[in-house]
């Protein structure tokens, strides 16, 4: 893929992430947070759909041989500091990095400041990264997939894991249908509709 195509795919995936925020309302604040006090399951249907999908998308271009994939090894005392971390994060902000630029395009000031302190956060990071890379956050595991644990294809084993997530995905709408957790203002804040 030439770097030219590689870009306009990009955006294209970027529009669609976008638009699929903005009709799913999951990039306002009062939706976030409720996501992470367990009172609003909208955006965890949301990305859950998402991996679902993905993970078809996957399992059809790596059992066609079209793409090739390349697991990472897994940094598992690094991952768990890096995941509260961004918790701790998104649950004081009420935003996520994919969710902040969507915040701005829709008017919320606040998701200026969590835009910057992001991208210094980033920064902070690529700098202090070669120091990080020295210690023993970052030693990491094997390159083994639950595929190869399982002895089954990749395609086989992403399309199980589609099944399930749609079992569980079924089973979160019945639990809490999304048009009840949207609340009076659109927004998933349920704190003036309880």
């Amino acid at each position: 893929m030439s770097l030219l195509s590689a870009i306009a795919v990009g955006l294209v995936m970027g529009v669609v992430f976008g638009l699929a925020l903005e009709k799913s309302r999951v990039f306002e604040p009062g939706m976030i947070v409720g996501q992470m006090q367990l009172r609003n399951f909208i955006m965890l249907k949301v990305f859950l759909s998402a991996v679902a999908t993905g993970a078809v998308a996957l399992s059809l271009l790596n059992g066609f041989g079209w793409v090739q994939l390349q697991p990472r090894p897994a940094t598992y005392a690094a991952n768990v500091i890096g995941g509260l971390l961004l918790g701790a994060g998104i649950a004081l902000t009420g935003a996520c990095p994919g969710t902040t630029l969507a915040q701005i395009g829709a008017g919320y000031r606040d998701a200026l400041f969590t835009f910057i302190g992001g991208l210094c956060g980033a920064v902070t990071f690529a700098y202090l990264q070669p120091i990080l890379a020295t210690t023993p956050l970052a030693s990491g595991g094997s390159r083994i997939t639950f595929a190869d644990l399982m002895g089954i294809p990749y395609w086989a084993g992403a399309l199980g894991l589609a099944v399930l997530l749609v079992i569980v995905l079924v089973f979160l709408e019945r639990w809490r249908p999304w048009r009840e957790e949207l609340g009076r203002n659109v927004d998933g804040d349920l704190g003036a509709d309880c």
